[in-house]
């Protein structure tokens, strides 16, 4: 199972060099994962990095999505705790990871999924949790 954060997301969304890389990695996924606040902020890194309208980088995170049959998931209290715990060992100024809130939900939600992590940088290499790559 693949859980995607929104680096990945923006970099095969907008086509970036990067994006090639992953492009085939969810699709190899029957139902490749995400919570709202990772597609929350693919679509605000669109509209910053690529100055897209944000009702046009909606719709083109949408499309995306659906064709490639990402399945929405919940954040709970779970997730909280995960994340919670993630910040206090990876956090920005507390390790050199520094995983900010929307990495910290990405590797709580992987976690707690049971599903290999999507993303791109280094952040989520100093950390524990399994690459999907």
């Amino acid at each position: 199972m693949i859980f995607a954060d929104a680096s990945a997301l923006i970099a095969i969304v907008a086509k970036e060099p990067e994006g090639n890389t992953f492009t085939d990695i969810p699709e190899r996924d029957a139902r490749p994962l995400c919570p709202a606040i990772s597609v929350w902020e693919t679509v605000a890194g669109m509209t910053k990095n690529y100055k897209l309208p944000t009702s046009a980088a909606r719709v083109r995170v949408s499309l995306f999505l659906e064709a490639l049959n990402f399945k929405f998931v919940d954040i709970g209290a779970r997730e909280f705790e995960m994340a919670t715990d993630a910040f206090a060992r990876f956090g920005k100024r507390r390790h050199p990871a520094a995983l900010n809130m929307g990495d910290c939900f990405a590797y709580a939600c992987a976690r707690a999924n049971d599903a290999k992590l999507l993303f791109k940088g280094n952040d989520f290499k100093k950390t524990d949790i399994v690459p999907a790559f």
